[in-house]
């Protein structure tokens, strides 16, 4: 018997995310999923709509294989022939599971540059972030779980239960936060190993609820390019190019990362970091604001999204957020300022605005909804 609750999550992506329209081409790219029901619902209700759909069914260990015999001509005709049908729809659907989430923990770093430099940026980046209406998401799968700390049906049921939130409250209750955001000048971060200030004055404030992420929680803007100063040290493990990094830590002098180091790879840290000019620089700023998670499951959809969290993002800056940073990568990093995870301040032109993960002004208290405040749910 198929699940109600994906039939539920199709429409949600077609109609609230995209917006899908008759007439309009979408493309659905799926990643190591365990079933085709998803997809297929997808296709049926894209149809339904008078829309066409045009699916792409990929798999992690074929990635692998493409990735470690990289060239630069085999990752620039991939990424041609992604670009033409880029270039041609009007909204895209990208859903990854994943059977292993360390897949790509052995490519080559200079392998994953390649891929990044002439498939990714082109495609995705360029294209696909500029020119469409998009959408990306996960899909519920036992390496999942495990990485979130649950059994499988416990994880399905948490992972409905988030993907298919009230996104219209959640738009609702960010408003004031985007109003305050928009009117602040100097921002102060203090939290363990984190003192941290920079301005985000003028800088366009783009609040998300679920229009471009499921699930999704989050109000970003970005720093002004040269004005960040101080150290921050993230409390969340981050994948990035199939490698799990812990412990990373910045030191930041006018905007710049001068000092980039972390428990386990700072080497490939730093690799990374300098790919390019605007990787060692910010291009992103942002509350997680999704109270329904609150733990880290090395999963940047999710993890970003935590409620009383932060992510802080060496690399490029969104169009519609622009600070003018430009680099082929974009990294988001989760630091949750809740009491069991160490705490942590966050304070606009000298007024304390989240203290512990809690919104302190009256108008933000909606936003503090479902946050615990025992820390009893800490794993």
């Amino acid at each position: 018997m198929k699940d109600p609750r994906i039939t539920r999550l199709a429409e949600t992506l077609l109609d609230h995310s995209c917006k899908l329209k008759s007439g309009e081409k979408v493309i659905i790219e799926a990643f190591d999923l365990p079933e085709t029901a998803l997809v297929c619902d997808l296709v049926d209700a894209a149809y339904a709509r008078g829309a066409t759909p045009l699916v792409v069914w990929k798999d992690n260990s074929i990635l692998r294989s493409l990735y470690r015999n990289a060239t630069a001509d085999s990752m620039s005709w991939a990424g041609a022939v992604e670009l033409a049908a880029m270039k041609a729809a009007d909204a895209y659907i990208g859903i990854r599971g994943s059977a292993n989430s360390d897949e790509l923990s052995d490519v080559p770093p200079e392998k994953m540059e390649l891929y990044t430099e002439h498939w990714w940026n082109p495609v995705h980046s360029q294209t696909r972030v500029r020119d469409t209406r998009w959408v990306v998401l996960r899909y519920p799968t036992p390496s999942m779980a495990q990485s979130a700390q649950k059994s499988t049906s416990e994880f399905e049921d948490f992972y409905f239960d988030v993907c298919t939130a009230d996104y219209a409250t959640m738009a609702t209750n960010l408003k004031p936060l985007v109003a305050r955001m928009q009117a602040a000048d100097q921002v102060k971060i203090t939290a363990p190993g984190t003192d941290l200030t920079f301005s985000i004055k003028d800088i366009p404030v783009i609040p998300c609820s679920g229009e471009c992420n499921i699930p999704d929680g989050e109000c970003f803007t970005a720093p002004v390019r040269n004005s960040v100063n101080g150290t921050i040290l993230f409390n969340t493990k981050s994948r990035y190019q199939g490698v799990v990094f812990d412990g990373i830590e910045f030191e930041l002098k006018d905007g710049k990362i001068e000092r980039a180091t972390c428990n386990n790879e700072p080497d490939r840290l730093n690799r990374i970091l300098d790919i390019d000019e605007g990787a060692r620089y910010i291009g992103e700023w942002s509350f997680g604001t999704n109270n329904k998670v609150l733990h880290p499951m090395l999963d940047t959809l999710f993890d970003e999204k935590i409620g009383g969290s932060f992510h802080f993002t060496p690399g490029n800056a969104y169009d519609d957020a622009d600070n003018g940073n430009r680099s082929k990568v974009h990294w988001d990093l989760v630091l949750i300022q809740r009491a069991e995870y160490g705490g942590g301040e966050i304070w606009f032109d000298g007024e304390l605005i989240r203290k512990d993960g809690f919104f302190l002004p009256d108008d933000l208290a909606p936003l503090n909804d479902g946050l615990p405040r025992d820390g009893s749910v800490l794993r």
